[in-house]
Protein backbone atom coordinates (compact mmCIF):
# COMPACT_ATOMS: atom_id res chain seq x y z
CA UNK A 1 0.00 0.00 0.00
CA UNK A 2 2.65 2.43 -0.78
CA UNK A 3 1.62 6.18 -2.21
CA UNK A 4 -0.46 5.61 -4.82
CA UNK A 5 0.59 6.04 -8.45
CA UNK A 6 -3.03 7.95 -9.30
CA UNK A 7 -1.98 10.63 -6.96
CA UNK A 8 1.61 11.21 -8.01
CA UNK A 9 0.27 11.34 -12.05
CA UNK A 10 -2.39 13.92 -10.72
CA UNK A 11 -0.07 16.25 -8.61
CA UNK A 12 -0.17 19.00 -10.91
CA UNK A 13 -4.10 19.21 -10.89
CA UNK A 14 -4.12 18.80 -6.95
CA UNK A 15 -1.48 21.42 -6.81
CA UNK A 16 -3.42 23.74 -8.68
CA UNK A 17 -6.55 23.20 -6.52
CA UNK A 18 -4.40 23.91 -3.32
CA UNK A 19 -3.08 26.87 -5.05
CA UNK A 20 -6.45 28.53 -5.56
CA UNK A 21 -7.43 27.97 -1.99
CA UNK A 22 -4.06 29.63 -0.90
CA UNK A 23 -5.27 32.05 -3.04
CA UNK A 24 -8.75 33.09 -1.27
CA UNK A 25 -8.33 32.46 2.31
CA UNK A 26 -10.97 32.52 4.56
CA UNK A 27 -11.23 32.82 8.27
CA UNK A 28 -13.03 30.90 11.20
CA UNK A 29 -16.59 30.02 10.54
CA UNK A 30 -16.79 32.24 7.47
CA UNK A 31 -15.82 30.06 4.79
CA UNK A 32 -18.49 30.43 1.99
CA UNK A 33 -15.86 30.00 -1.16
CA UNK A 34 -13.76 27.69 -0.01
CA UNK A 35 -16.80 25.47 1.05
CA UNK A 36 -18.83 25.71 -1.86
CA UNK A 37 -16.02 24.35 -4.21
CA UNK A 38 -15.54 21.60 -1.49
CA UNK A 39 -19.10 20.40 -2.00
CA UNK A 40 -18.91 21.23 -5.73
CA UNK A 41 -16.04 18.93 -6.43
CA UNK A 42 -17.57 16.37 -3.84
CA UNK A 43 -20.91 16.08 -6.05
CA UNK A 44 -18.62 16.22 -9.32
CA UNK A 45 -17.04 13.03 -8.03
CA UNK A 46 -19.81 10.91 -7.66
CA UNK A 47 -20.40 11.38 -3.92
CA UNK A 48 -23.62 9.48 -2.67
CA UNK A 49 -24.97 12.60 -0.38
CA UNK A 50 -23.41 15.74 0.01
CA UNK A 51 -24.77 18.24 2.84
CA UNK A 52 -23.42 21.97 3.40
CA UNK A 53 -23.81 24.01 6.53
CA UNK A 54 -23.11 21.57 9.46
CA UNK A 55 -21.75 23.71 11.85
CA UNK A 56 -22.29 26.65 9.66
CA UNK A 57 -19.88 26.20 7.07
CA UNK A 58 -18.79 22.54 7.22
CA UNK A 59 -19.41 20.24 4.49
CA UNK A 60 -19.92 16.10 4.64
CA UNK A 61 -19.67 14.05 1.47
CA UNK A 62 -20.85 10.38 2.07
CA UNK A 63 -19.30 7.75 0.03
CA UNK A 64 -20.75 4.59 -0.33
CA UNK A 65 -18.83 1.47 -0.73
CA UNK A 66 -18.98 -1.49 -2.93
CA UNK A 67 -21.99 -3.38 -1.45
CA UNK A 68 -23.61 -0.37 0.11
CA UNK A 69 -23.89 1.44 3.14
CA UNK A 70 -22.50 -0.20 6.31
CA UNK A 71 -20.19 1.00 9.19
CA UNK A 72 -19.16 4.67 8.71
CA UNK A 73 -15.67 6.23 9.12
CA UNK A 74 -14.98 9.46 9.33
CA UNK A 75 -11.89 11.64 7.95
CA UNK A 76 -11.65 14.74 8.98
CA UNK A 77 -9.68 18.03 7.36
CA UNK A 78 -9.70 21.71 8.49
CA UNK A 79 -10.28 24.59 6.09
CA UNK A 80 -10.00 27.93 7.71
CA UNK A 81 -7.08 29.94 7.54
CA UNK A 82 -4.48 32.59 9.76
CA UNK A 83 -5.32 36.14 10.32
CA UNK A 84 -2.20 37.17 9.67
CA UNK A 85 0.03 38.95 6.38
CA UNK A 86 1.31 36.70 4.24
CA UNK A 87 5.44 37.24 3.21
CA UNK A 88 6.42 34.45 0.66
CA UNK A 89 5.89 36.75 -2.51
CA UNK A 90 4.19 33.52 -3.90
CA UNK A 91 2.48 34.18 -7.37
CA UNK A 92 -0.84 32.30 -5.90
CA UNK A 93 0.09 34.09 -2.61
CA UNK A 94 -3.08 35.15 -0.45
CA UNK A 95 -5.21 37.90 -2.02
CA UNK A 96 -7.15 39.13 0.50
CA UNK A 97 -4.72 41.30 3.11
CA UNK A 98 -4.35 40.08 6.45
CA UNK A 99 -5.53 36.78 6.30
CA UNK A 100 -3.08 33.86 4.98
CA UNK A 101 -2.87 30.10 4.84
CA UNK A 102 -0.06 29.74 7.03
CA UNK A 103 -1.06 26.40 8.81
CA UNK A 104 -1.65 24.25 5.29
CA UNK A 105 -4.70 23.53 5.91
CA UNK A 106 -5.58 24.44 2.31
CA UNK A 107 -2.98 21.43 1.84
CA UNK A 108 -4.67 19.41 3.93
CA UNK A 109 -8.47 20.19 2.29
CA UNK A 110 -6.79 18.81 -1.14
CA UNK A 111 -5.81 15.70 -0.06
CA UNK A 112 -8.57 14.76 1.40
CA UNK A 113 -10.51 15.84 -1.78
CA UNK A 114 -7.87 13.91 -4.06
CA UNK A 115 -8.75 10.68 -1.48
CA UNK A 116 -12.13 11.32 -1.64
CA UNK A 117 -12.04 11.63 -5.74
CA UNK A 118 -10.13 8.49 -5.84
CA UNK A 119 -12.60 6.15 -3.01
CA UNK A 120 -15.52 7.68 -5.77
CA UNK A 121 -13.87 6.05 -8.11
CA UNK A 122 -12.64 3.09 -6.44
CA UNK A 123 -15.19 1.73 -4.12
CA UNK A 124 -12.78 -0.83 -2.95
CA UNK A 125 -14.49 -1.09 0.81
CA UNK A 126 -17.36 -2.02 2.41
CA UNK A 127 -19.20 0.07 4.63
CA UNK A 128 -19.29 4.01 4.10
CA UNK A 129 -16.67 6.94 3.95
CA UNK A 130 -17.69 10.39 5.59
CA UNK A 131 -15.47 13.12 4.05
CA UNK A 132 -15.86 16.02 6.24
CA UNK A 133 -14.85 19.57 6.03
CA UNK A 134 -14.24 21.48 9.11
CA UNK A 135 -14.35 25.48 9.96
CA UNK A 136 -12.83 27.16 12.33
CA UNK A 137 -10.38 25.28 14.12
CA UNK A 138 -7.82 28.01 13.88
CA UNK A 139 -9.25 29.13 17.72
CA UNK A 140 -13.16 28.73 17.01
CA UNK A 141 -13.65 25.22 17.85
CA UNK A 142 -15.24 24.37 14.77
CA UNK A 143 -15.35 20.67 15.79
CA UNK A 144 -17.10 20.64 18.57
CA UNK A 145 -19.89 22.97 16.86
CA UNK A 146 -20.31 20.25 14.30
CA UNK A 147 -19.84 17.96 16.88
CA UNK A 148 -22.96 19.69 18.26
CA UNK A 149 -24.97 19.56 15.17
CA UNK A 150 -25.08 16.00 15.72
CA UNK A 151 -22.56 15.01 12.89
CA UNK A 152 -21.44 11.61 14.81
CA UNK A 153 -25.55 10.51 15.04
CA UNK A 154 -26.20 12.09 11.73
CA UNK A 155 -23.71 9.92 9.15
CA UNK A 156 -23.81 7.17 12.06
CA UNK A 157 -20.02 7.67 12.25
CA UNK A 158 -17.74 5.17 14.43
CA UNK A 159 -14.74 5.72 14.37
CA UNK A 160 -12.71 9.31 13.39
CA UNK A 161 -9.80 9.97 11.80
CA UNK A 162 -7.38 13.21 11.26
CA UNK A 163 -3.90 14.63 9.62
CA UNK A 164 -2.04 17.48 9.69
CA UNK A 165 1.51 18.31 8.13
CA UNK A 166 4.84 19.49 9.56
CA UNK A 167 7.41 21.16 8.30
CA UNK A 168 10.92 20.68 9.54
CA UNK A 169 10.52 17.09 9.59
CA UNK A 170 11.54 14.76 6.30
CA UNK A 171 8.72 14.53 3.84
CA UNK A 172 6.67 11.55 4.36
CA UNK A 173 7.79 11.08 7.58
CA UNK A 174 4.81 10.14 9.60
CA UNK A 175 4.87 10.71 13.87
CA UNK A 176 1.85 9.23 15.94
CA UNK A 177 1.42 8.47 19.50
CA UNK A 178 -1.43 6.80 21.44
CA UNK A 179 -2.87 8.95 24.24
CA UNK A 180 -2.41 12.43 24.92
CA UNK A 181 -0.89 14.26 22.44
CA UNK A 182 -2.51 17.75 21.76
CA UNK A 183 -2.16 19.85 24.64
CA UNK A 184 -5.49 21.54 26.01
CA UNK A 185 -5.45 24.94 25.91
CA UNK A 186 -6.93 27.50 28.59
CA UNK A 187 -6.11 31.17 27.91
CA UNK A 188 -6.33 33.86 31.28
CA UNK A 189 -6.35 37.81 31.86
CA UNK A 190 -5.48 39.11 35.28
CA UNK A 191 -6.28 42.58 35.64
CA UNK A 192 -4.36 44.19 38.86
CA UNK A 193 -6.39 47.02 40.19
CA UNK A 194 -3.98 49.96 42.12
CA UNK A 195 -3.83 53.69 42.94
CA UNK A 196 -2.18 55.79 40.66
CA UNK A 197 -0.19 58.56 40.87
CA UNK A 198 3.16 60.72 40.12
CA UNK A 199 6.10 58.24 39.31
CA UNK A 200 8.11 60.72 41.91
CA UNK A 201 5.75 60.08 44.36
CA UNK A 202 5.04 56.11 44.50
CA UNK A 203 4.39 56.09 48.33
CA UNK A 204 1.39 57.85 47.89
CA UNK A 205 0.34 55.12 45.16
CA UNK A 206 -0.44 51.29 45.17
CA UNK A 207 1.59 50.33 42.34
CA UNK A 208 0.29 47.99 40.08
CA UNK A 209 3.45 47.39 37.80
CA UNK A 210 5.40 45.62 40.97
CA UNK A 211 2.66 43.86 41.89
CA UNK A 212 2.75 42.19 38.17
CA UNK A 213 6.09 41.85 38.31
CA UNK A 214 6.16 39.68 41.38
CA UNK A 215 3.30 37.81 39.85
CA UNK A 216 5.13 37.29 36.39
CA UNK A 217 7.90 35.67 38.21
CA UNK A 218 5.49 33.82 41.03
CA UNK A 219 3.42 31.98 38.08
CA UNK A 220 6.49 30.27 37.19
CA UNK A 221 5.81 28.24 40.55
CA UNK A 222 3.32 26.77 38.85
CA UNK A 223 5.10 24.67 36.83
CA UNK A 224 8.29 24.52 38.86
CA UNK A 225 6.51 23.55 42.24
CA UNK A 226 3.40 22.92 42.32
CA UNK A 227 3.23 20.44 39.06
CA UNK A 228 4.40 16.80 39.77
CA UNK A 229 7.72 17.45 37.65
CA UNK A 230 6.88 13.95 35.46
CA UNK A 231 3.62 15.78 33.95
CA UNK A 232 3.82 18.53 31.28
CA UNK A 233 2.70 22.16 31.51
CA UNK A 234 3.67 25.32 29.75
CA UNK A 235 2.58 28.28 31.90
CA UNK A 236 3.69 32.12 29.55
CA UNK A 237 2.98 35.07 29.92
CA UNK A 238 2.53 36.71 26.70
CA UNK A 239 1.64 40.53 27.12
CA UNK A 240 1.60 43.05 29.49
CA UNK A 241 -0.65 45.87 28.86
CA UNK A 242 -0.75 49.62 31.45
CA UNK A 243 -3.43 52.45 31.18
CA UNK A 244 -0.31 54.57 31.10
CA UNK A 245 3.27 54.80 28.90
CA UNK A 246 4.32 57.77 29.96
CA UNK A 247 7.40 58.18 31.60
CA UNK A 248 6.36 59.77 34.65
CA UNK A 249 3.21 58.12 35.64
CA UNK A 250 2.46 55.03 37.48
CA UNK A 251 -0.77 53.31 36.29
CA UNK A 252 -4.03 52.65 38.27
CA UNK A 253 -4.38 49.36 36.38
CA UNK A 254 -1.85 46.65 34.85
CA UNK A 255 -3.53 43.59 32.18
CA UNK A 256 -1.50 40.33 31.65
CA UNK A 257 -2.93 38.08 29.43
CA UNK A 258 -1.31 34.51 28.63
CA UNK A 259 -1.81 30.63 28.03
CA UNK A 260 -1.53 27.57 30.26
CA UNK A 261 -1.08 24.59 28.37
CA UNK A 262 -1.78 20.82 29.62
CA UNK A 263 -2.10 16.80 29.10
CA UNK A 264 -3.69 15.99 31.96
CA UNK A 265 -7.09 16.73 33.44
CA UNK A 266 -5.70 17.23 36.88
CA UNK A 267 -2.94 19.26 35.86
CA UNK A 268 -5.49 21.64 34.26
CA UNK A 269 -7.23 22.27 37.42
CA UNK A 270 -4.52 22.94 39.26
CA UNK A 271 -2.84 25.56 37.00
CA UNK A 272 -6.11 27.26 37.24
CA UNK A 273 -6.63 27.11 40.76
CA UNK A 274 -2.76 28.17 41.43
CA UNK A 275 -3.31 31.22 38.74
CA UNK A 276 -6.01 32.22 40.81
CA UNK A 277 -4.45 31.69 44.20
CA UNK A 278 -1.59 33.80 43.33
CA UNK A 279 -3.82 36.66 41.97
CA UNK A 280 -5.33 37.27 44.44
CA UNK A 281 -2.82 36.51 47.84
CA UNK A 282 0.17 38.53 45.78
CA UNK A 283 -2.30 42.09 44.84
CA UNK A 284 -3.79 41.92 48.30
CA UNK A 285 -0.11 41.30 49.88
CA UNK A 286 0.72 45.10 48.37
CA UNK A 287 -2.68 46.76 48.77
CA UNK A 288 -4.10 46.22 45.46
CA UNK A 289 -6.83 44.31 44.11
CA UNK A 290 -6.38 41.27 41.24
CA UNK A 291 -9.51 40.24 38.81
CA UNK A 292 -8.59 36.65 36.87
CA UNK A 293 -10.50 35.97 33.66
CA UNK A 294 -9.57 32.07 32.94
CA UNK A 295 -10.95 30.73 29.40
CA UNK A 296 -10.73 26.89 28.97
CA UNK A 297 -10.54 26.24 25.54
CA UNK A 298 -9.91 23.35 23.82
CA UNK A 299 -9.32 20.00 25.74
CA UNK A 300 -6.36 17.39 25.66
CA UNK A 301 -6.36 15.07 22.21
CA UNK A 302 -6.39 11.88 23.23
CA UNK A 303 -5.58 9.28 20.54
CA UNK A 304 -7.26 5.73 21.03
CA UNK A 305 -4.74 3.16 21.71
CA UNK A 306 -6.04 0.57 18.80
CA UNK A 307 -6.59 3.44 16.15
CA UNK A 308 -3.44 4.91 16.41
CA UNK A 309 -2.13 0.80 16.19
CA UNK A 310 -3.94 1.23 12.48
CA UNK A 311 -2.98 4.32 11.39
CA UNK A 312 0.46 3.65 11.87
CA UNK A 313 0.41 0.56 10.09
CA UNK A 314 -0.89 2.45 7.72
CA UNK A 315 1.33 4.88 7.30
CA UNK A 316 4.31 2.53 7.71
CA UNK A 317 2.58 1.09 4.16
CA UNK A 318 2.42 4.55 2.58
CA UNK A 319 5.76 5.79 3.28
CA UNK A 320 7.96 3.00 4.91
CA UNK A 321 8.44 5.88 8.14
CA UNK A 322 6.19 6.29 11.23
CA UNK A 323 7.95 7.52 14.20
CA UNK A 324 6.50 7.51 17.64
CA UNK A 325 5.71 11.54 18.36
CA UNK A 326 6.66 13.32 21.50
CA UNK A 327 4.02 15.11 23.39
CA UNK A 328 2.95 18.28 21.40
CA UNK A 329 1.77 21.10 23.34
CA UNK A 330 -0.14 22.80 20.69
CA UNK A 331 -3.83 22.80 20.91
CA UNK A 332 -6.25 20.88 18.19
CA UNK A 333 -9.70 21.18 18.26
CA UNK A 334 -9.75 17.57 16.55
CA UNK A 335 -10.03 16.53 20.35
CA UNK A 336 -13.49 17.19 20.41
CA UNK A 337 -13.79 14.80 17.59
CA UNK A 338 -11.72 11.99 19.54
CA UNK A 339 -13.96 12.93 22.30
CA UNK A 340 -17.20 12.11 20.60
CA UNK A 341 -15.56 9.10 18.31
CA UNK A 342 -12.93 6.59 19.01
CA UNK A 343 -9.71 7.29 16.30
CA UNK A 344 -6.52 8.66 15.56
CA UNK A 345 -5.36 11.83 14.48
CA UNK A 346 -1.31 11.89 12.84
CA UNK A 347 1.39 14.35 11.87
CA UNK A 348 2.93 14.23 8.31
CA UNK A 349 6.35 15.60 8.21
CA UNK A 350 6.71 18.29 4.96
CA UNK A 351 10.46 18.53 4.52
CA UNK A 352 12.22 21.94 5.24
CA UNK A 353 10.98 25.07 5.09
CA UNK A 354 9.43 27.97 7.24
CA UNK A 355 7.24 26.55 10.44
CA UNK A 356 3.60 26.89 10.79
CA UNK A 357 1.68 29.94 11.33
CA UNK A 358 5.03 32.00 10.01
CA UNK A 359 4.59 34.92 7.23
CA UNK A 360 7.20 32.81 5.00
CA UNK A 361 4.98 29.47 5.45
CA UNK A 362 3.51 27.63 2.36
CA UNK A 363 2.15 24.06 2.27
CA UNK A 364 5.01 21.94 0.06
CA UNK A 365 2.44 20.61 -2.48
CA UNK A 366 4.45 17.28 -2.48
CA UNK A 367 3.26 16.40 1.04
CA UNK A 368 -0.23 15.62 -1.07
CA UNK A 369 0.54 11.98 -2.46
CA UNK A 370 1.56 10.78 0.95
CA UNK A 371 -1.38 12.58 2.69
CA UNK A 372 -4.38 11.03 0.44
CA UNK A 373 -2.67 7.74 0.08
CA UNK A 374 -3.18 7.79 3.64
CA UNK A 375 -6.50 8.65 3.99
CA UNK A 376 -7.53 6.16 1.44
CA UNK A 377 -5.47 3.39 2.81
CA UNK A 378 -7.13 3.95 6.40
CA UNK A 379 -10.38 3.57 4.83
CA UNK A 380 -8.92 -0.28 2.77
CA UNK A 381 -7.65 -0.75 6.13
CA UNK A 382 -10.63 -0.23 8.38
CA UNK A 383 -13.78 -1.21 6.08
CA UNK A 384 -11.79 -3.94 3.66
Amino acid sequence: MPIRNRFAARLSDHAAWRRDFHAHPELGFECHRTAAIVAEKLRAFGCDTVVEGIGVTGVVGLIHGRNGPGRCIGLRADMDALPMHEATGLPYASTVPGRMHGCGHDGHMVMLLAAAEYLCETRAFDGTVAVIFQPAEEGGGGAKVMCDAGLMDRFAITEVYGLHNRPGHPLGEFNIRAGAFYAAVDEFRLVVEGKGGHAAKPDQTIDPVVVASHLIVALQSVAARNTDPTQNIVLSVCGVDTSSHAHNVIPARVALVGTIRTHDAGVRDLAEARLRALADGTARAFGAVAEVEFLRGYPVMVNHAAHTDYARAVALDVSGQCIEAGFNMGGEDFAYMLEERPGAYIVLGAGDGPGLHHPQYDFNDEVIPYGASWYVGVVEARLG
